[in-house]
């Protein structure tokens, strides 16, 4: 038999909701598993629920009236409505309070700091041993198979860090951290998002997880910790004086160079993360011109100032340097 254009178009909707980087049904954490388990089970219990009462409707309307006692009538209300939901409602809250103590569980050696900001993730890994944190923004990267441990902070607004493929929600608060702990169980790109709404550039703050093997994890952060690369090109050298002598440095830490702010991100590596401006564009010399001629045309309320003042070669000098930085 053959289905109407319409329903397969809707069945088609629905199924693609279900999949992707960013879908809590489609887990590729240990955490997301049991949370998307969580639903499937509510959602089982939703749909048999919604056919008994209209069952019940349907044997009411098809059957011939006839008088209920009062007695029925109280029994019927006090089973209904008593009984059966504080049985349902306990059975839930006692199989979501059994797997809270696996959503908190403590890390295994890797710490990552996540700092919440108007509009980007200021993020900070903290390896076993490591004397000093390695610094980047907008991007986690997680090892396979072991369960890290989150710490989340904010330090303007109320945040929420959201990754629903790899695990839950929790939100981030200024002068309070709070923290949660995840295990990826496949390597793959994954999406976040801030899922709080933080200002007027609340859906430009989205940021990318990337899980790969506890060896390629160990080279990542050992190239993630070195200073930047130097200059191949008299245009990318170019694009370092200009960065510089523009105060760039002045918000922006580049290892290796004068370049010492905290003010906006570490761009030590900024060639090799995933998005640029948390989510809004791609590391590509084009958007990286764009970004720096006219910052507030592509995130409104951004704190970063436009540079559009200088020639159009000046900027695409500083664009080639940037996008060097891998």
């Amino acid at each position: 038999m053959r289905r109407p254009p319409v329903l397969s178009a809707l069945l088609a909707v629905a199924l693609a909701g279900c999949q992707g980087p960013q879908s809590a049904l489609d887990p590729g954490g240990a955490d997301a598993s049991t949370l998307a388990g969580l639903f499937w089970i509510m959602l089982a219990g939703a749909v048999i629920l919604w056919f008994a009462m209209n069952g019940l409707i349907f044997y009411a309307w098809r059957t011939k009236p006839r008088p209920v006692s009062a007695k029925s009538a109280r029994l019927l209300i006090f089973c209904g409505g008593v009984i059966f939901p504080t049985v349902v409602l306990f059975a839930l809250l006692t199989f979501g309070l059994s797997i809270m103590p696996e959503q908190r569980a403590p890390g295994e050696g890797l710490r990552v700091e996540v700092t919440g900001e108007q509009w980007w993730f200021r993020v900070a890994y903290w390896p076993e041993g490591a004397s000093e944190p390695i610094h980047s923004a907008n991007e986690i990267v997680l090892p396979v198979g072991i369960r890290s441990e989150i710490t989340l902070k904010a330090d303007d607004v109320i945040h929420s860090f959201w990754l629903p493929s790899i695990a839950g929600k929790t939100d981030m608060f200024p002068g309070r951290v709070t923290r949660m702990s995840l295990m990826p169980t496949e390597p793959g790109e994954f999406r976040g998002q801030c899922a709080e709404f933080c200002g007027e550039s609340h859906a430009w703050m989205a940021f990318t997880a990337r899980t790969m093997t506890p060896d390629d994890f160990a080279a990542w952060a050992e190239a993630e910790a070195k200073p930047a690369a130097v200059p191949e090109t008299e245009l990318q050298a170019r694009g370092l004086d200009l960065f510089l002598s523009q105060g760039c440095g002045g918000c922006h830490a580049i290892r290796g160079t004068p370049a010492r702010g905290r003010v906006g991100p570490d761009l030590t590596h900024l060639a090799s993360r995933g998005n640029l401006a948390a989510g809004a564009l791609d590391v590509t010399r084009e958007d990286l011109i764009a970004w720096i001629s006219h910052p507030e045309a592509i995130k409104p309320g951004a704190k970063m100032p436009a540079f559009d003042h200088l020639p159009l070669e000046e900027i695409a000098a500083m664009a080639a340097y940037l996008e060097s930085l891998e």
